[in-house]
């Protein structure tokens, strides 16, 4: 998600088919907190390595849910939850034609049982910015992959893990059961992708 996200993409043409449904429907209720290009593009090519779940938390208007959508291998659940229940009912009707799609109303947490995944984006809870971790052991199988957005890039990233100050977009790099990198997509914007160790 980003604060330029929708008014930074491309045109809907250029876009894969289920994005710029979600594009359009962000543009119709208003919400502009929408994937960037960079990152969906990201999100695409990650969706190509799952084989059996892919989990989101933030599903917004559903257009980094269509980047998902778009990579996908055919038979790989995807599951996504948003907060806000208007948002949720309008992504299901979008949505509703997509086989092995799951839109949940509610908390980030409701996507604990549907866990655990191969491939984990966090966007809308479960980040450690706003609210505690999701717990990586829980939730991803062993390999899989959990993506962080929303990082402005640092240049001392990752920071030495003794003694520097928690900023709220390290959370994972310490954490025992993940390798971390970060993913430089634009001068603004970077991703944190973590990886569970087998």
């Amino acid at each position: 998600m980003s604060s330029f996200g929708t008014s930074a993409r491309s045109a809907t043409a250029a876009l894969p088919e289920p994005v710029a449904r979600a594009v359009e429907l962000a543009d119709r209720l208003g919400f502009t907190r929408s994937c960037r290009p960079e990152h969906g593009r990201l999100l695409q090519a990650l969706a190509a390595g799952a084989t059996g779940r892919i989990g989101e938390t933030g599903t917004g208007c559903g257009v980094g849910l269509g980047w998902l959508l778009a990579g996908r291998r055919p038979g790989v659940r995807v599951v996504s939850v948003e907060r806000e229940a208007e948002r949720v009912a309008a992504v299901r009707e979008l949505f509703a034609d997509v086989p092995d799609l799951e839109v949940l109303h509610g908390d980030w947490t409701r996507i604990h049982p549907h866990g655990p995944f191969d491939l984990l984006a966090l966007d809308g809870g479960g980040n450690g910015k706003q609210s505690a971790p999701a717990d990586p052991e829980r939730l991803l199988t062993p390999g899989g992959t959990l993506v962080v957005d929303d990082l402005t890039p640092l240049t001392g990233w990752p920071p030495t893990h003794r003694g520097a100050p928690d900023t709220g977009r390290t959370v994972w790099y310490d954490h025992p059961a993940l390798l971390t990198t970060e993913v430089r997509l634009a001068p603004d914007l970077s991703t944190l992708l973590a990886t569970r160790r087998p």
